[in-house]
């Protein structure tokens, strides 16, 4: 029996580690989806029109973001919006493995390593997925253009 607990423990922290890196590019539309409906929740509006703004707002945010990076040339305005979306990243993945160090070891400098550790993998997960979102060079401005010889 104890066993299957171990083996059943493993498995939920591989899926929780799973969820945590493909989320990750998520966690700043997240944020303001969030954010904005606790402010509507505030103006007094219903739940419908709370999730209505939430889910706009977030699924905006990760398109504008995803539409600028794409658009753009400029390395350093690219290298400002990777951060912007893996910072938020960096902050969760630091309170998740804080948190799964917590359970797992007692209170010390080790729980600190680990959280920055996964803090600085979540991030570059994040920083990577962000980049990935966005096509090619070559099939954004080429498309259907065939080279002469």
């Amino acid at each position: 029996m104890i066993i299957i607990g171990i083996l059943l423990s493993i498995a939920g922290l591989g899926f929780f580690c799973w969820a945590l890196f493909t989320l990750a590019v998520y966690a700043l539309p997240f944020f303001a989806a969030v954010s904005v409906g606790m402010f509507v929740y505030d103006s007094g509006a219903g739940p419908v029109g709370i999730i209505a703004a939430g889910a706009l707002t977030g699924i905006l945010t990760l398109i504008a973001g995803q539409v600028i990076f794409a658009a753009v040339r400029s390395p350093l305005i690219r290298m400002l919006i990777a951060v912007l979306f893996a910072a938020p990243a960096a902050f969760a993945g630091y309170h998740a493995t804080h948190g799964i160090a917590t359970l797992t070891m007692p209170p010390g400098i080790w729980q600190m390593i680990f959280a920055v550790t996964g803090s600085i993998a979540v991030g570059a997960t994040a920083w990577t997925r962000m980049a990935m979102l966005t096509p090619a060079p070559s099939e954004r401005g080429n498309a259907g253009r065939q080279v002469q010889p």
